[in-house]
């Protein structure tokens, strides 16, 4: 079967909710992939950083396997011997408390939005039912109902309403902003520490330290969503470590399951996390022995800091090289580590044009809005494979 069959395919079968480029991926390792015709790519995208370790990664998959041939899925009707531990390991590495498995980054979202309004009736002592929860404009926190309640994309939103009230949006980056809408009955912050949907915006230096100050001040929880930026993906095994600022709670997802199956987890402290009791709330699949033991191995590379010291040192490199295209054929570049947002200059192609000319030089990523490209390739690329990722963005958006 041709590219063109296999495409045919899913737009016969398929749900018509993306809108992929015409590339139909059958093999991958590292930070390369081929598609049905032979050709090899780059990976620039990386799953939205589900693939920090890269396709296939040996220790990945050996945990996988190895897991695969003693138990799959017990329900958390029982215990089972992976749990523990992971829940352990993971909380030891983020330097948290306790740890509560799911299986999707919007799972582990709705989780801590629980957890949140629970903590502000039974904690805090916010009158039953009308908690508040204060979001960041042009977030990207999952696609459930709920979460979409609070999304300022229209395209997210239409048609999915009645919407979950509760939630007050403000701008992002704007500590004034918060500090206006924290009221008696707010329950939590909720932020992302890098805005990947939006464009990998970072925001101003002090505004995470002014979050956590009014929380402080407001027994508000902050809660940090590093379903994309956590797990050394910025250089840090958490992206709320380059402010200097704990949250109280902690979504990850993404790179959690090594790009093998989704793995999530909220991660806090006991006196936050612990407000749930049996039955009210939970997931078959989430915690299941596989994931766990896939998430322990995650947990295992990111010990030893070498993907967090790959991501700092090519991110340099990549933060260097794009640097130079500003005012020739982009007009501006942000991120953290080996993740940048590439706003193309105006006159230049749009993103999807862009996006399909690097397709066809051997280079996948993936346009976010109309003029910017998302760069994100896995951390186990090398310094080889990104200069030539790069020598295709700069042949693609160049203007002279």
């Amino acid at each position: 079967m041709t590219t063109a069959d296999f495409i045919a395919l899913d737009e016969q079968w398929s749900t018509h909710n993306y809108h992929p480029l015409p590339v139909v991926i059958a093999t991958a390792e590292g930070a390369s992939v081929t598609d049905v015709e032979g050709k090899t790519y780059l990976d620039f995208l990386s799953g939205y950083s589900a693939l920090n370790f890269g396709h296939r990664h040996p220790g990945l998959i050996a945990a996988a396997i190895e897991q695969f041939g003693r138990v799959t899925l017990t329900s958390r009707a029982f215990h089972h011997d992976q749990l523990g531990l992971f829940c352990k390991e993971l909380a030891e590495l983020t330097g948290t408390e306790m740890t509560l498995p799911m299986n999707s980054g919007a799972e582990a979202v709705e989780s801590a939005v629980k957890i949140a309004r629970k903590w502000a009736y039974r904690v805090k002592g916010v009158p039953d039912g009308t908690a508040e929860i204060v979001v960041a404009g042009s977030n990207f926190h999952g696609r459930t109902t709920t979460i979409v309640s609070f999304s300022t994309d229209e395209t997210a939103r239409a048609d999915f309403g009645p919407f979950t009230p509760g939630f007050v949006t403000v701008k992002y980056g704007d500590a004034e902003a918060l500090r206006d809408a924290i009221t008696e009955r707010t329950a939590a912050i909720l932020l992302e520490p890098v805005q990947g949907e939006a464009g990998v915006i970072v925001p101003p230096a002090g505004y995470f330290a002014e979050a956590r100050r009014l929380c402080d001040e407001h027994n508000v929880l902050l809660i940090a969503d590093e379903i994309q930026s956590g797990l050394a993906r910025t250089g840090t095994v958490l992206a709320l470590d380059h402010e200097g600022v704990r949250a109280d709670v902690y979504t990850l997802g993404k790179a959690l399951g090594g790009g093998i199956m989704p793995v999530s987890a909220v991660v806090g402290g006991k006196d936050v996390l612990g407000v749930l009791r049996p039955g009210e709330h939970g997931s078959t699949f989430g915690g299941n022995p596989v994931a766990c033991a896939i998430g322990r191995a995650v947990v295992g590379l990111l010990k030893t800091g070498e993907f967090q010291e790959r991501s700092r040192e090519l991110g340099a490199h990549l933060h260097s090289r794009l640097g130079e295209l500003v005012g020739d054929g982009l007009a501006e570049v942000r991120g953290r580590g080996l993740w940048a947002g590439i706003d193309i200059a105006p006159g230049g192609p749009t993103g999807r044009e862009a996006s399909t000319a690097l397709a066809e030089r051997g280079v996948l990523c993936k346009e976010t809005h109309d003029h910017t490209l998302r760069i994100a390739p896995p951390l186990v690329i090398s310094r080889e494979e990104l200069d030539r990722g790069i020598d295709a963005i700069t042949e693609v958006v160049k203007t002279r």
